[in-house]
C-alpha cells in the first residue's frame, strides 16, 4: 500500500497539462476557452470580418507576424492598417480572463476588454488595454506604466515582473462590477474601479484625456488582441470565465 501510494503521488507530480484545454477543475469552475490551439474560431478583425494573413498559428499559439515578414511598403502608398482580432462570439461584463503571452525581442502588443467597434477608430479608442511588452528592448518602455502588465497609460503594473522576451507570461485580469485587477506571472500588480471619481481622475490625467471615445461601456464589450506592427508576438492557453 505505501509503495502504492508513492507510485501515485510520482504520476501526480509529473502529469503535464497540455495547452489549449481545460483541467476538469477549471471546467467545473465554468471557464470557457477562447482559443483551441488549432484555428482562429470565433475570432475575426476589429471593424472587419476574417483573419488577416499576418496572423497564423504556430506552435499551438496565435502568432502576429512581425514587418520583416510583411510585404514591404511603397513609400508613396498607404500605410498598412493594423489587424487587431477580437473574440466576436460574444460580449463579457464581468468575468475572468487568463492569457499566455510571448514576444519577440522588441516586441509591442496588448490585450483589451470592453472593446467597442467603432468606425474608423483603432481598438484602443475606447477600451482599456492590459500592456504586452519587451521590457528591456522595446522603444516604448521609457515610462512605467507602459511597462508589461500595466493598464497602459494609466496605471504601472507593480512590482514590473515580467519575463524577458522569448519566455512566456499569464496574465490574469479580473473584472467584476467595475473593480479590476491584473495578475501577472501569479502576482497582483494593478488594481483599479472603472466609473468612479478616482478612475475619472487617472484618465484626466493620462493620454487617454486625449481620447474622446475613451469611455469603457458599462455593457462590457469584446475581448481583443493588438497587432502593433512592429516584432512577433504569440498568445495561448486564452480561457475565460463569468463571474
Amino acid at each position: 500500500m505505501f509503495l502504492a501510494a508513492i507510485l501515485v503521488a510520482s504520476c501526480t507530480e509529473n502529469v503535464v497539462v497540455q495547452n489549449n484545454t481545460l483541467t476538469a477543475r477549471e471546467k467545473a469552475e465554468g471557464w470557457t476557452l477562447l482559443f483551441d490551439g488549432k484555428s482562429f474560431d470565433g475570432w475575426r478583425q476589429y471593424n472587419g470580418t476574417g483573419i488577416s494573413d499576418f496572423w497564423s498559428i504556430d506552435d499551438e499559439a496565435m502568432r502576429i507576424a512581425p514587418m520583416s515578414e510583411r510585404p514591404p511598403r511603397d513609400s508613396e502608398g498607404p500605410r498598412v492598417r493594423s489587424s487587431c482580432i477580437i473574440f466576436a462570439d460574444r460580449t463579457f461584463l464581468n468575468f475572468e480572463l487568463s492569457i499566455d503571452w510571448k514576444v519577440a525581442k522588441g516586441a509591442n502588443s496588448g490585450i483589451f476588454y470592453y472593446v467597442q467597434e467603432i468606425p474608423g477608430q483603432n481598438i484602443f479608442a475606447a477600451a482599456p488595454e492590459i500592456q504586452v511588452l519587451d521590457n528591456w528592448n522595446a522603444r516604448d518602455n521609457v515610462r512605467t506604466r507602459h511597462l508589461a502588465g500595466s493598464l497602459y497609460g494609466i496605471l504601472p503594473a507593480l512590482p514590473s515582473n515580467a519575463r524577458p522576451h522569448g519566455e512566456w507570461n499569464t496574465v490574469v485580469v479580473r473584472v467584476k462590477d467595475g473593480h479590476a485587477t491584473h495578475t501577472q506571472n501569479g502576482v497582483k500588480v494593478v488594481e483599479y474601479t472603472l466609473w468612479t471619481e478616482e478612475w475619472d481622475e487617472l484618465v484626466a490625467n493620462s493620454n487617454m484625456a486625449n481620447w474622446p471615445n475613451f469611455n469603457p461601456s458599462r455593457e462590457g464589450g469584446f475581448i481583443g488582441l493588438q497587432d502593433h506592427q512592429d516584432y512577433a508576438v504569440w498568445f495561448r492557453n486564452v480561457k475565460i470565465r463569468e463571474l
